[in-house]
């Protein structure tokens, strides 16, 4: 970081994927570093990092992690398509509502805040579409419906005491994940193209969104006036989905999909697996739902202009490059399991 940035940092969720992408980098800028998270992390303690063990539902214990801290990362968060909406709730909105009651109290000068351009999705197709978009009217599962409201607890909170910037990354991916590229490996064999396949959409690379982060808490220092602004990043390398999925499912060794499902259908499947799912309480997430065929059916990349110009940010790694990556890491991953 720059002379100015406060010498300590707090990452929430510093053990997850972006989390621990970021904390890394820090450390490689000679920052001292916290992580907050429910657990502790073996890696992270070769790191010499310092790692509280909380929750983000206890304000108390928010509240103690955040002081003397100048930087809070708020990147921590319950995702995912299935699940109880008071969990969303109680770790996306009350979990950061907690941080910024922290931040205000221990005063704590800037707050970098982890979003999702999925609280704008409509269900429909968003072209190029940039940071001017409202946030959607309706919410079809519980992940974006929570993150809008907590994006709009951070925005109400920026204040001349408290600078914040909302970060929007899409389809984070890259070697370490546990999320995305997991889920396109275990359903290799099952997955089916939804739709007619031609709908493009942004991902980011691993490490171009924990620079992304890294720039917007250095451009707060140099230029307070970002605060309160959102801003789309990603690879700025807009790329049909399925193209996507096969290249990642070559980075692990599988065959690629060729067989396809009409949307209709898959549709209809997510909203009639949703009903048996809810009604007679069945456990896990249904390989379906309505949000999900939405999403793999329609475009949705973003305008980054404003990352571009107002945080210099351009994507270090190529989604080339990160395949490459991604696929070196698997092979390892694969030979040690």
């Amino acid at each position: 970081m720059t002379q100015t940035t406060p010498e300590n940092i707090l990452v929430t969720g510093g053990g997850g994927f972006l989390g621990k992408a970021i904390v890394k980098r820090l450390i490689k800028k000679g920052c001292r570093v916290t992580s907050f998270s429910r657990k502790s992390y073996p890696e992270l303690d070769r790191l010499q990092v310092n790692q509280i063990k909380g929750d983000l539902c206890n304000s108390k214990a928010v509240e103690k992690a955040c002081r003397g801290m100048g930087l809070v990362f708020h990147v921590a968060a319950l995702p995912g398509v299935w699940g109880k909406y008071s969990d969303y709730y109680d770790t996306n909105v009350t979990g950061t509502e907690n941080v910024i009651a922290a931040c205000l109290k221990n005063k704590v000068s800037r707050l970098i805040h982890t979003s999702s351009p999925s609280v704008v999705f409509n269900g429909k197709d968003m072209k190029g579409v940039d940071e001017s978009v409202p946030h959607a009217a309706r919410h079809t599962t519980h992940y974006p419906k929570t993150k809008a409201l907590a994006e709009k607890a951070v925005l109400a909170a920026a204040s001349g005491d408290l600078k914040v910037i909302i970060l929007r990354p899409h389809l984070i991916w890259g070697p370490g994940d546990n999320h995305l590229v997991p889920r396109i490996l275990d359903r290799a064999d099952r997955l089916r193209i939804v739709g007619n396949g031609k709908n493009i959409v942004d991902t980011i690379y691993i490490d171009n969104a924990a620079l992304a982060h890294i720039l917007a808490a250095e451009k707060l220092v140099c230029n307070p006036d970002l605060s309160g602004r959102v801003y789309f990043i990603s690879q700025d390398e807009p790329i049909f989905l399925w193209e996507m999925v096969n290249s990642i499912l070559a980075a692990g060794g599988k065959k690629p999909i060729t067989r396809k499902v009409p949307f209709r259908i898959a549709w209809i499947a997510g909203a009639l697996l949703e009903f048996f799912y809810k009604t007679f309480k069945i456990n896990g997430e249904p390989m379906m739902t309505r949000f999900v065929a939405n999403e793999l059916t329609t475009s949705h990349w973003f305008d980054i202009s404003a990352a571009k110009q107002d945080l210099d940010y351009v994507p270090e790694i190529s989604t080339a490059r990160g395949l490459e990556r991604l696929e070196a890491w698997l092979r390892v991953h694969a030979s040690k399991e």
